[in-house]
C-alpha cells in the first residue's frame, strides 16, 4: 500500500525517481519546490512544462552543503563563504557565475545561476542521497500561490509529480532572499526570507536593491507573480474604505479581508484573515500563502490585503502582495 502512495517521507524512492529524471516536491523552510536533477536538461525541461514556466525564469540549484559551490560555480570568495557559513542551511540563495555543468536551460541562457542550501532535515538527507544537484521552483502552476504544505502541491500538481516528500509546514512561508554576487557590487534581486538589514549588518554596508523585472535574472520577479485565481487588491491603513466605497454592496458583501495583525469592526468575522494576531512579521510571513489560497478556495468577489509594516520580513510580505495584486484591475 505504501508504494501505492502519492505523498510519504520515503527518500530512497524519491532519490529514485530523480536519478530516473522524473519529478519530486520537496519541503524547505520556505516554500514546496518541484524538484528535478539540475544537471540533466531533459529533467529540467519536464519542471518548465509541468508548471507551464516560461523559459526566461531562471531557477534555484538547491545544493547539500556548501563545499559544493566550487563544482558548479567560478570566483568563490572569502565573502561568499563567509556569507554560506553564516546564512546556509537558510533562506538566503546567492546568483554566482555558473561552470559549464549547469544546463542552459536552469539559467535561461544566462551566464549566472542561482544557488542555496535548503534548511529542511528531509531535503538535506534527499540531497547527501544523490550526486547531483536538484533544480527546484515553487511546486505550484506558475504565477500562482506558491504552496507551503504537501496538500497544496497534492491538489494542483499531484498527477504530474512523481512523488511529494511529507515534510509539514514550511517554517518560513516566503521565497528566499536573492543575493547577486556575479559582479563587484552586491545587488539584492528579490525579498526574501532573510530581510534586508540583516544582510546588510552583516556585511557592513547598505545593498543596492533591482527588485522588478519583466526578463527577470532572478526567480520569483516577473511584475506579475503569486496570484490568486480571483482579483486582489492592496491597501494600507484606512485606504479599504475608498476602496469598498467604489464597490457595489452585492461586491462588497462577496470580499473577504485578508488582515496584517487586527479585523475590522465593520466586517464580519468570518470574511477576515488574520496573518499574525500579536504583530510578529515572521509568523505573517509564515501564514501569507496559505492565508491567500484559504480565501481564494471560497471564491470571493475579490480579496482586499492590507500590506505589512514596511520593515523587516514586511518588505518581503509586500512584495508578494503587490506581485499578485499586478495583473488585476480595481473594483
Amino acid at each position: 500500500m505504501q508504494a501505492q502512495m502519492k505523498t510519504g517521507t520515503d527518500l530512497d524512492r524519491a532519490a529514485r525517481i530523480l536519478r530516473e529524471g522524473g519529478l519530486v516536491a520537496i519541503p524547505t523552510e520556505t516554500v514546496y519546490g518541484l524538484a528535478a536533477n539540475a544537471l540533466d536538461e531533459q529533467a529540467v525541461l519536464s519542471i518548465f512544462q509541468v508548471k507551464n514556466r516560461p523559459a526566461f525564469d531562471p531557477l534555484i540549484v538547491h545544493l547539500s552543503r556548501a563545499a559544493e559551490l566550487d563544482r558548479y560555480v567560478y570566483g568563490v570568495n572569502e565573502l561568499i563563504w563567509r556569507l554560506a557559513d553564516h546564512f546556509w542551511p537558510g533562506p538566503l540563495t546567492l546568483v554566482l557565475k555558473r561552470k559549464s555543468l549547469i544546463p542552459d536551460l536552469v539559467s535561461s541562457g544566462l551566464e549566472t545561476v542561482a544557488v542555496r542550501v535548503p534548511n529542511h532535515r528531509l531535503t538535506l538527507d534527499l540531497l547527501t542521497r544523490i550526486d547531483f544537484p536538484l533544480a527546484a521552483p515553487s511546486a505550484n502552476p506558475f504565477g500562482y500561490v506558491s504552496p507551503t504544505c504537501s496538500a497544496h502541491v497534492l491538489n494542483q500538481l499531484g498527477g504530474q509529480v512523481g512523488y511529494i516528500l511529507e515534510g509539514g509546514d514550511s517554517s518560513v512561508g516566503l521565497e528566499s532572499t536573492v543575493l547577486d554576487l556575479s559582479s563587484e557590487t552586491p545587488v539584492i534581486l528579490r525579498r526574501g526570507g532573510i530581510p534586508e538589514e540583516e544582510l546588510e549588518d552583516f556585511m557592513g554596508y547598505k545593498i543596492h536593491k533591482m527588485l522588478s523585472s519583466s526578463y527577470p535574472g532572478a526567480p520569483g520577479m516577473l511584475q506579475s507573480h503569486y496570484a490568486p485565481r480571483c482579483i486582489l487588491l492592496t491597501y494600507s491603513g484606512d485606504e479599504w474604505r475608498g476602496l469598498a466605497s467604489r464597490m457595489s454592496p452585492p461586491r462588497l458583501s462577496g470580499a473577504t479581508w485578508l488582515r496584517f495583525s487586527t479585523a475590522l469592526i465593520e466586517i464580519e468575522e468570518q470574511q477576515q484573515w488574520i496573518l499574525s494576531q500579536t504583530g510578529n512579521l515572521a509568523e505573517a510571513a509564515r501564514n501569507l500563502f496559505r492565508a491567500i489560497r484559504e480565501l481564494d478556495d471560497r471564491s470571493p468577489s475579490i480579496i482586499f490585503a492590507e500590506k505589512a509594516p514596511n520593515i523587516g520580513l514586511g518588505r518581503a510580505i509586500n512584495d508578494r502582495l503587490e506581485r499578485a495584486s499586478t495583473k488585476n484591475g480595481g473594483p
